[in-house]
């Protein structure tokens, strides 16, 4: 054998060792880290089941049993359905899409296993491959090109049983997100009855003119809001929210510094302790409070709360006053209906007779999904900034070519060091070492690089002026999903390609198509390994989430100062970013598709990596996370569409390689395989416009002939999204018999007036120097709020103090008391200090409204 063809032999067989490598590395990991979480997670209930007592009692879930085998059937078993009421359609339906992915390889693998491996690596005549490379489209031998015919006709096969599937799916999505979202829970919610119109001319900008339009619409209209130009007010309402945090740092830290000089033997008296001036808390005004003025901090954020409450009063005053014009209304509106029905007319009639006025429109919207920055951008510098910020993305998808394409490189470095002589010495690195910087390294790379992304695409989507953060995160999803099929897979199995057949492109420059259709397939190792990282590491890492608990205890000790930030560590689960989580699965999926018949033998690692992937999500949506907002599934049809782009990319390559096969005379051998592929190419087309077609209009809005069991679900008598006279849910704190803190929620018994809950639990009495408002009130003031700026409409959070215990008390109703008097909203309920100065809570800040 010559010297190339024993570095060739040399480096095919290193491939095979990286990828072992990767496979025996990743399994430990997995193993010791699955062990690892089965013995933790029953102690750490905090990390790993926060769902079992965090939420309302209707959103909380039966822990796991502790067994090791007995919590893997408890997650298997568990009903995905069961995800809607805990975190919404969107999660249900990125869980389902993975069980899709377990549904759609199972049979692949078997079946591509069954025929494809021994079709290219029994008896071919093509000697030179050894191991992992005897199983590539490559390894059919020059004389036995009639092989080929196993290829394309299992391409046609799984192709049709992926469109069959993907039909399915979305004929499943448009029925369960139309029950969903006229699901009497839902459709008597702010969200389901209210459209956002951007665009508005300053001839419908008046109440009554909006009124006039869109009252014909069925049931009339409920509310309207007419957004503003605030100009200072969103400034100083900022303003505010830091001077309450600042005052409850403040107030916190004196009552510490009061119970560790109590502790240490200072004289307290019944009416508390004082503190000396020298130790009162204090900070800089100046950058970083490192510079600037030194004030008391508990003075001065009184001072700047009463302040700002009186700016804040006096702006709302000029907005509450219609001959006044300081605030100018700006070309956007949120209308809020009587009907379900009125709100997605509203959405899809064509409202105006000129060109984009009044054309954005988005239902489906709450007040906390908004962003109130980006509401008053005209129509055409929209259109321009949306121009600016695809062409922003197209400059980075270019410029981040150059470190994707070295990891490509580095992945194919036995490949490299045999070409490129001055990069020798890499091959006379240990195998072990040098497995280890093939085949872990790169995958690894390649995710903190992806990793960066996700920030600057925000700032994109954002400086398009998207006007809800979920619409950020669509918008992310395709373009976060471009950057990963560009970079994490076309470039990097090119760059890989090339370089594993750079020798014989230097050698032989004519047979570049030959040498590439040989050799491309072999780029696939890279990706079996990124697999195989994702499916164990990435799983189990999922499950044991080592950081996480490693950075709560971290933030209990350091930053768990006050009460609401004890709330925020212990008692606020954790979420994800569906913009960038959604594109890393289908990223997945488009890999294993686009090597699907390439290279077979990834189907079988894909199938099983979904499969642990649908358990660990499943297990996360179910007994971890809590989803702030909620699209109603519209990141699924999306997902959907990121199977089509893994299925072009398959069969292009795969037409391609069957134009390039030569038999041993040098002739094109596969003309008919590649013609069935382009046909193949042209059928999913057509049935991807069909689906769109026929599900597009289907995905946003509710139709007409759904009127009929909207009454159904709502009610005939019950017109009224939400009533004055409401029954809800105080949440307090237990200890459960393990010592564990549990949520308990104790039902109120009571019923108020309209009157009652308007003015009543607003009103402080003198006696009561602190201020706790009930929950009812809380959720009534939620909806007078509506959909306005929070600069315009919400009160002055109520600053939350703990209270101390002993003497200290004392000095915490004294503190309280004083904020009070200067006009500071203030609670010490549900959060105590022990005579260490620890704080802890035992129920949620006073501000906060649960509606669920």
């Amino acid at each position: 054998m010559s010297d190339d063809a024993s570095d060739i032999s040399n480096a095919k067989a290193a491939s095979t060792k990286t990828f072992l490598t990767a496979l025996t590395f990743n399994a430990i990991v997995f193993g010791v880290e699955i062990a690892a979480f089965t013995i933790l997670r029953p102690y750490f209930k905090a990390i790993y089941a926060p769902r079992t007592y965090v939420p309302a009692l209707s959103k909380r879930i039966k822990e796991l049993p502790r067994n090791i085998i007995l919590w893997p059937l408890a997650v298997f078993n568990a009903d995905p359905k069961d995800i809607i009421n805990a975190n919404g359609l969107d999660a249900y339906f990125f869980v389902r899409f993975l069980r899709l992915m377990v549904k759609i390889f199972l049979p692949i693998w078997i079946l591509s296993w069954a025929i494809l491996l021994p079709v290219t690596s029994v008896n071919t005549r093509r000697g030179e491959n050894t191991q992992l490379d005897l199983f590539v489209f490559g390894n059919v031998g020059l004389g036995d090109t009639n092989r080929y015919a196993a290829h394309i006709i299992l391409v046609w096969i799984f192709t049709v049983w992926v469109l069959y599937n993907i039909k399915r799916e979305m004929a499943a999505f448009i029925i369960k997100r139309q029950q969903y979202l006229i699901n009497p829970f839902h459709s008597k919610s702010v969200q389901a009855n209210t459209i956002l119109i951007t665009g508005v001319p300053a001839k419908y900008l008046t109440y009554d003119a909006l009124m006039k339009l869109f009252n014909e619409l069925p049931g009339g209209v409920k509310r309207i809001f007419i957004n503003r130009d605030l100009k200072e007010l969103p400034d100083i309402y900022d303003r505010q929210l830091a001077a309450c945090n600042k005052l409850e740092g403040a107030e916190t830290k004196l009552l510490s510094i009061a119970s560790k000089l109590h502790l240490k033997g200072g004289s307290a008296e019944e009416a508390g302790l004082a503190v000396p001036q020298a130790q009162r808390p204090t900070h800089k005004l100046g950058f970083l409070g490192l510079f600037g003025e030194k004030v008391d901090s508990i003075e001065w954020a009184r001072k700047e709360i009463q302040e700002t409450t009186a700016l804040l009063m006096e702006g709302r005053r000029k907005l509450a006053d219609r001959s006044d014009d300081t605030y100018p209304a700006i070309n956007s509106a949120f209308i809020t209906f009587n009907k379900q029905i009125s709100a997605h007319l509203g959405a899809q009639i064509l409202m105006h007779h000129e060109p984009y006025r009044m054309t954005g429109r988005y239902i489906e919207i709450e007040p906390e999904d908004v962003i109130w920055s980006n509401l008053g951008m005209n129509p055409y510098e929209m259109k321009l900034r949306v121009l600016a910020s695809y062409a922003a993305t197209a400059g980075l998808i270019l410029g981040w070519a150059f470190p994707v394409a070295f990891v490509g490189l580095v992945s194919n470095v036995y490949s490299l060091c045999k070409t490129a002589s001055w990069l020798a010495w890499i091959c006379t690195i240990p195998k072990v070492v040098l497995g280890i910087i093939a085949g872990i390294l790169p995958p690894v790379a390649l995710a903190i690089l992806m990793m960066l992304l996700p920030i600057i695409l925000r700032l994109f989507a954002r400086f398009e002026g998207i006007p809800q953060r979920s619409g950020l995160e669509l918008s992310l999803m395709s373009r976060f999903f471009i950057f990963q099929v560009l970079h994490g897979f076309l470039i990097v199995t090119l760059s890989s390609g090339i370089i594993a057949s750079l020798q014989d492109l230097i050698n032989s420059p004519t047979s570049i198509p030959g040498i590439l259709a040989e050799n491309l397939p072999n780029a696939s190792t890279f990706f079996l390994t990124y697999i195989i990282l994702q499916g164990l590491s990435g799983t189990a890492g999922g499950f044991l989430q080592i950081v996480r608990l490693i950075i709560y205890y971290v933030k209990l000790v350091l930053l768990a100062s006050t009460p609401r930030s004890v709330w925020g560590i212990k008692y606020v689960p954790p979420s994800v970013a569906w913009g960038t989580t959604f594109p890393g699965i289908t990223l997945l999926s488009t890999i294993s598709f686009g090597y699907m018949i390439i290279s077979p033998i990834i189907n079988g690692f894909a199938c099983a990596t979904f499969f642990l992937f649908y358990l660990m999500y499943k297990y996360l949506f179910l007994w971890v996370y809590q989803q702030p907002n909620d699209t109603g599934g519209l990141f699924y049809p999306k997902a959907l569409q990121h199977i089509f782009v893994g299925m072009y990319v398959q069969q292009v390559c795969l037409a391609a390689l069957f134009f390039l096969v030569r038999d041993e005379s040098g002739k094109a051998a596969a003309i008919p395989q590649g013609a069935l592929t382009i046909v193949l190419i042209v059928v999913t087309i057509i049935f991807n416009m069909m689906i769109n077609n026929s599900y597009g209009p289907l995905l946003h809005s509710l139709p007409l002939s759904l009127v009929d069991k909207m009454k159904e679900a709502v009610g005939e008598d019950d017109d009224e999204p939400y009533r004055a006279e409401t029954i809800r849910s105080e949440t307090k704190l237990r200890q459960s018999p393990d010592g564990s803190e549990e949520m308990e929620l104790s039902e109120r018994s009571e019923k108020r007036s309209s009157t009652e809950l308007l003015e009543g639990g607003s009103k402080k009495k003198d006696k009561d120097f602190f201020f706790v408002e009930p929950m009812a009130e809380r959720y009534q003031k939620k909806m007078e709020w509506g959909f306005q700026h929070p600069a315009a409409s919400r009160p002055q959070r109520p600053v939350w103090m703990p209270l101390g215990t002993g003497p200290i008390a004392a000095l915490s109703k004294s503190e309280a008391s004083d904020c009070y008097q200067s006009g500071v909203d203030v609670s010490l309920a549900e959060a105590e200090m022990n005579e260490k100065g620890k704080v802890d809570v035992s129920g949620p800040p006073p501000d906060l409204v649960r509606d669920e």
